[in-house]
């Protein structure tokens, strides 16, 4: 070989180090999606925090990976998902719903970050150290469920104030958050004047908690916030009954509504888990650390009623409850 074209070949090998060099450097980073439900390909939840992640300038598949891992409502499987996660050497750990999920990856990690939203008080849990300063390795959204079931019993009284009794679906005794969300319940009940029915359910069996509903004669129904009732057999279980035994119910999300449930109200969850996306995991994927994002609460909430369910149980909505609403569907 000439001594030019050796100089020449050696060159050009030089300026090909550097991005061989930056490519082992800054190998794709992978979100390790941690939940205690079921997988759902039609979520608008994974929808959203895509969006999120899109507007911090990270696309799955081009400069960012996602794990996913199910526990299918077991809470007993959440620690050995984690620990998966952790052992994937994941850059970060997403959450949604249950305070269980991100206390079984910070059981897991003392090291990557985690990021959450709950419908719990993440500094009653031991999540973060409070919510203007999480501190430690965690942050993200919170929702709470307190002035939620206060605000949904409010609704319901506008359209019925003669109800009494009022049931509340809450999911199984054995769950972490049945003590928790009864108690707000039975709270919100005892401000208001009115008795309170906690409902405990096995899904799939609704039909006995109904079953309590009819015999106590309850005037309308509450279904509590639970990750279970989201499965869409069960959402769907819960709404035939509610529409057989034509009891007035307000529920914890949108999703009923758009299927056929009376009322609705929570916070916009969908537009949470954006700014999961998108305020949390994009500025720590860009080095920012987690204890010194504060935890945000919801700004936005959704009240959505459904006529065409009014009127099949004969109900007449009062304009100041469609003066509130942010949509009728019709």
């Amino acid at each position: 070989m000439k001594r030019r074209e050796f100089i020449t070949l050696l060159g050009g090998a030089a300026a090909a180090w550097p991005l061989a060099a930056r490519a082992q450097q800054a190998p794709m980073p992978v979100i390790g999606f941690l939940d205690l439900g079921s997988p759902n390909p039609k979520s608008a939840f994974g929808t959203a925090f895509r969006q999120g992640l899109a507007d911090a300038g990270y696309v799955p598949g081009q400069n960012v990976a996602i794990e996913f891992r199910f526990a299918n409502n077991q809470v007993a499987l959440l620690p050995r998902l984690a620990a998966d996660l952790v052992d994937r050497k994941v850059a970060v750990i997403v959450t949604i719903g249950s305070p269980y999920a991100p206390l079984a990856a910070k059981a897991a990690t003392s090291t990557i970050p985690i990021v959450f939203a709950v419908v719990e008080d993440p500094v009653r849990y031991g999540l973060v150290t409070s919510l203007s300063r999480p501190g430690g390795t965690a942050t993200g959204m919170t929702f709470l469920t307190a002035e939620l079931v206060g605000k949904q019993l409010n609704l319901l009284l506008e359209l019925i104030p003669q109800a009494t009794t009022i049931g509340c679906l809450l999911g199984p005794s054995s769950s972490p958050i049945f003590e928790d969300r009864a108690a707000e319940m039975l709270a919100a009940g005892r401000a208001l004047g009115r008795q309170i029915i906690v409902l405990a359910v096995r899904p799939p069996d609704f039909e006995a908690a109904f079953a309590t509903l009819v015999e106590q004669r309850a005037d309308a129904l509450i279904v509590g916030s639970f990750t279970v009732f989201l499965n869409p057999r069960n959402r769907d279980k819960i709404l035939e009954l509610a529409a057989h035994h034509k009891i007035t119910t307000i529920y914890p999300n949108r999703v009923y509504s758009d299927h056929g449930g009376l009322m609705s109200y929570d916070s916009d969850f969908v537009a949470a888990v954006r700014q999961l996306g998108s305020h949390y995991v994009g500025r720590i994927l860009k080095g920012e650390k987690p204890g010194d994002l504060p935890v945000m609460l919801p700004t936005k909430f959704e009240f959505v009623i459904n006529l065409k369910t009014a009127k099949a149980l004969g109900l007449q909505i009062p304009d100041k409850l469609l003066a509130l609403a942010d949509e009728v569907i019709e």
